[in-house]
């Protein structure tokens, strides 16, 4: 059983992760009959009114996964058409909060976005050319590459699939959903073994 303050993982009908949805949507979507099927071990009942006429109360139960209709999201995200958005918290959480090149572990406000090849270079704000720096480590490189820096980069960049997006963007995910959510990671995944 979950509370109300736990996300509930919203995925399109062939299973494919799409975001996190809080008990009032998931519950708006089960009574506009969006829901194809529900996934989890973990349920929320939510209990309503009581109907005057009849007078049953109605009941809900929300699962910790709703698989809804509608257009199918899988088919653009296998031909490579998905790009997340680049979020510090995002690129914080894919990197473990670790400083790529002290290999250190900070706390949110210590960290910074580095460009490994820097603007002023020709380099992109994009995921696979930004990874997690400390503030110190970031000032130190300066406007430079790593190798110009003489500094070594300990994981290479990568962008995140939709399902390990998702996963990214959680804050407390049920183990359920992060089994769910795991079976759609790639297999060569750095976030698997978290």
């Amino acid at each position: 059983m979950f509370d109300t303050t736990q996300p509930v993982l919203r995925t399109d009908i062939s299973g494919m992760p799409l975001e996190w949805v809080g008990f009032k949507r998931a519950v708006n979507l089960i009574m506009l009959d969006q829901v194809a099927y529900t996934c989890g071990d973990n349920a929320l009942l939510i209990r309503g009114g009581i109907n005057r006429m009849t007078g049953n109360r109605s009941l809900v139960k929300v699962n910790s996964i709703l698989a809804t209709r509608g257009t199918c999201q899988a088919t653009s995200v296998r031909e490579g058409g998905y790009v997340p958005p680049l979020q510090n918290k995002a690129l914080f959480q894919r990197d473990g909060y670790t400083c790529l090149y002290c290999a250190d572990q900070f706390a949110a406000n210590e960290l910074s976005r580095d460009h490994v090849t820097p603007f002023s270079q020709g380099g992109r704000d994009v995921w696979t050319n930004v990874v997690t720096a400390c503030v110190r480590c970031n000032n130190f490189k300066s406007g430079r590459t790593p190798e110009q820096a003489g500094m070594r980069l300990i994981a290479v960049p990568f962008v995140p699939t939709r399902a390990e997006y998702i996963y990214l963007q959680g804050r407390r995910i049920l183990a359920d959903q992060m089994e769910f959510l795991k079976s759609h990671f790639p297999r060569t995944s750095p976030l698997r073994s978290r």
